[in-house]
């Protein structure tokens, strides 16, 4: 009996201790986005925005028993499946990572919900796939988002126009879930606001010359053209083949088309166009912009989005006691909603220890965060408009 209970006292020590380094070994989160492709100049201030939150939970010493959090970089290039399943896959199965933020790109994160997530109970919280068709994808609980979905943006979209006196529209789109959905989305709330979308096509990335698509455009006519597209690829191509036809010389830009690059290649020839991508003017963006300083540009698209999805991940963990995502998946819509203290972008070592004591929080975060069932944001727009070569804020939504 004796050797029994030194036996018992030995393998509850081992296990003790087991249970300790779990919770103080480095744990690792993807941070999976396209590096290259359509979307490459936004997706450094996105990862960077969400390593800085890794960093700040890091820095606490507050999370479980004391872990620290870094990220591992892996690149979808937003427009191959099979790239971004290979990447998915190398961080889960040789990185050991514990949740993903990302994808960026829609068909990307479902490429990866499929056949990554899914299949190895990863969770993963996307801060910028917005297509309508990642709403009813099979998830078993695992994702969620804080961009709003397109469904979203449809109707902001058509809002906006309304308001400004824009009653028809030529509308084009990139050729692929993001693209598409929003088209629909657009087209269809549009149209219910009495507008008249003259011609919806889709256009290729990746083209030298898009004259054809601006000619088929420019028909059909139009007041403006809707680009949704891609800043970095074929949506700048339209623009730049409208406005050197003369097609052209005013345009409506969905977030997809909205960073400095749209500003650095057109400048004032696109001046009067309008446009929209997730943002908000909660108490939180302004704390978020203190809180990066000079690091990157907070009002990049998506870049607050990617530190509230980076740090909803480690709440969940904390509140869940664990970083098995089995555990935390189901604590991620509690941390992020009501009821509880409010907790704001630089707040994170003060919610870890609420957690930690039992109670309750709702993190707003960078975002105004607030999470609808299926797990994805309800959503707040900027609305900008292109003033003397410069993109500048005119209202929220």
């Amino acid at each position: 009996m004796k050797k029994l209970l030194l036996a018992t006292a030995a393998s509850a020590l081992v296990a003790t201790g087991a249970h300790a380094e779990s919770h103080t070994a480095d744990i690792k989160l993807g941070v999976v986005l396209g590096f290259t492709g359509p979307i490459e100049s936004l997706t450094g201030a996105m990862a960077d925005s969400a390593e800085m939150a890794m960093k700040e939970v890091s820095d606490s010493g507050a999370l479980l028993d004391g872990a620290k959090v870094s990220g591992v970089r892996a690149d979808t290039t937003c427009i191959d499946s099979a790239a971004a399943t290979a990447a998915a896959e190398r961080v889960v199965t040789s990185d050991g990572v514990k949740g993903i933020v990302g994808a960026a790109c829609s068909g990307a994160s479902g490429a990866v919900l499929a056949n990554v997530a899914v299949p190895n109970g990863i969770a993963m919280i996307s801060p910028s796939s917005t297509s309508p068709a990642l709403t009813t994808a099979e998830d078993n609980g695992l994702f969620f988002r804080t961009a709003p979905s397109d469904a979203r943006q449809g109707q902001v979209m058509a809002d906006v126009l309304m308001d400004r006196g824009v009653k028809s529209v030529a509308l084009t789109y990139t050729n692929n879930d993001y693209g598409k959905g929003l088209a629909d989305s657009f087209k269809s709330a549009f149209e219910a606001a009495g507008g008249t979308v003259t011609i919806s096509a889709a256009h290729e990335d990746g083209k030298a010359d898009y004259s054809a698509e601006v000619g088929a455009l420019a028909s059909a006519g139009g007041e403006l053209l809707v680009v949704a597209g891609y800043v970095d690829q074929g949506g700048s191509g339209i623009v730049r083949a409208a406005l050197d036809s003369g097609a052209f010389d005013t345009f409506h830009f969905p977030d997809g088309m909205i960073g400095d690059e749209l500003t650095k290649r057109f400048g004032t020839e696109i001046d009067g166009s309008a446009g929209q991508n997730p943002g908000s003017d909660s108490p939180g963006a302004d704390k978020f912009k203190t809180l990066v300083g000079d690091a990157f540009d907070t009002t990049s698209p998506f870049t607050p989005e990617s530190y509230d999805a980076a740090a909803l991940i480690m709440l969940a963990m904390q509140a869940a006691k664990s970083s098995d995502p089995a555990d935390y998946k189901t604590k991620v819509m509690d941390v992020a909603n009501a009821p509880g203290e409010k907790i704001f972008p630089g707040e994170l070592e003060k919610a870890l220890k609420l957690l930690a004591d039992g109670k309750d929080i709702d993190y707003v975060g960078a975002t105004a965060v607030e999470l609808i069932e299926p797990g994805e944001s309800a959503g707040s727009y900027r609305i900008m408009e292109v003033q003397d070569g410069k993109i500048t804020t005119i209202g929220y939504r």
